[in-house]
């Protein structure tokens, strides 16, 4: 059964088709969240989401992409920071349901395309990268949090590299989904 889900999540043709549909799919899935809103998960959903935002921030502003082995900020707690800003930026949205099975529902898919998708750019990464990435991933958990590594800088922030990575195009699309959410908010109170 796992391997059938792996396999789902790993197979080249589903994967090609879904990142050309992501822009329209996020946006009917961001109506749909929307229309089916729960005002008064507003200030937690929004809050969860600007959390994953922060984290998403901090890793972009930390990463020089395809240049150095990035293990400062947040990649200095751990591996995969970008992946969890994103849980949470989504599930701050999907929170507005106010359903906790559909919460779970979310959590579940996350997970299986997170690992799977960690597993793959780690096989790309190996080689690329070497001995210093062998002995980051040795030594800094994929998704839990741990001591930062070496010593590295946990409070560090680089603009340039948050605007090299586009970090406030992300910023903007989650406060134009948070804006909506606060116009349907608004007017579901008056």
């Amino acid at each position: 059964m796992l391997d059938a889900i792996h396999g789902f999540f790993n197979h080249p043709g589903l994967r090609t088709a879904f990142v050309k549909a992501r822009v329209p799919l996020g946006v009917l899935v961001a109506g749909a969240l929307l229309w089916f809103a729960q005002p008064q998960w507003f200030w937690a959903g929004f809050a969860v989401s600007m959390l994953g935002e922060f984290i998403q921030l901090w890793s972009f502003a930390s990463l020089n992409k395809n240049v150095d082995l990035a293990c400062n900020g947040p990649y200095a707690l751990v591996r995969n920071p970008m992946y969890l800003g994103r849980y949470f930026i989504i599930l701050g949205a999907v929170m507005l349901l106010g359903n906790p099975w559909l919460i779970g529902i979310y959590t579940l898919i996350y997970y299986f395309y997170m690992v799977n998708r960690v597993k793959r750019e780690e096989r790309r990464l190996r080689p690329a990268l070497g001995r210093p990435y062998e002995e980051y991933c040795a030594r800094v958990n994929r998704f839990l949090p741990g001591v930062p590594y070496r010593g590295n800088p946990v409070i560090y922030w680089r603009s340039e590299l948050l605007r090299q990575n586009n970090g406030w195009a992300n910023l903007a699309g989650t406060l134009v989904f948070w804006a909506a959410a606060a116009a349907i908010w608004l007017l579901a109170v008056r």
